[in-house]
């Protein structure tokens, strides 16, 4: 009889032991997945990202009607340093001015038509690269439709004008100072986004 007392306590306490062991492994894959989840969540969201990021170069086109500037303050072929983080690597690079012009320049905002997240106050659209633009420039509060490629989705989407501005507008080459890339024509940079060489 103390025998049989014995052995159920300590077979009782294995039991109990066993049971405690088997949950903290079910917690703990439990908590790996919620992880993952997490994990998998965030690379979603810069996939997201960089699916709809900026084109750095361009194959230097523009539009045919777009009027080159008569006397620039930074004349094609010119250095000026740039200010401006319309994408990372930009600010503080200096470019080599592929060319100017005189137009109206726009922030946008709008829906990718690839179905990506919206995008608020996008720099820069030129006059040129919307659809049905007249002589007459747009205001903010103007809805529109973009025909220019310079992101994912943009083209063919329907924009609502945040800011117009008439300036001296910039294609320009550069290095991207984060990744050491050579960027070719990339549009557009303002005037007031540039300061002359030191």
């Amino acid at each position: 009889m103390l025998k049989k007392r014995i052995k159920l306590p300590v077979a009782a306490l294995l039991f109990v032991a066993l049971f405690l062991v088997l949950g903290a492994c079910a917690n703990a894959n439990e908590e790996n997945t919620e992880n993952t989840e997490g994990t998998e969540n965030t690379e979603e969201n810069m996939e997201g990202m960089d699916h709809g990021s900026m084109n750095h170069s361009s194959s230097g086109e523009v539009p045919e009607e777009l009027a080159v500037a008569e006397n620039p303050t930074y004349p094609v072929a010119s250095q000026a340093v740039m200010h401006a983080n319309h994408m990372k690597g930009m600010d503080g690079a200096v470019a080599t001015i592929a060319g100017a012009f005189e137009t109206t320049v726009y922030t946008v905002s709008y829906t990718p038509t690839n179905g990506g997240e919206p995008v608020k106050d996008h720099k820069w659209v030129i006059h040129e690269e919307i659809e049905n633009a007249g002589e007459e420039p747009f205001k903010p509060g103007d809805e529109v439709v973009l025909n220019t490629d310079h992101m994912e989705g943009m083209d063919g989407a329907t924009a609502t004008i945040d800011s117009a501005e008439k300036t001296t507008v910039y294609m320009v080459n550069y290095t991207d100072t984060e990744t050491g890339k050579e960027v070719t024509n990339h549009k557009w940079v303002t005037e007031s986004e540039l300061s002359p060489v030191e």
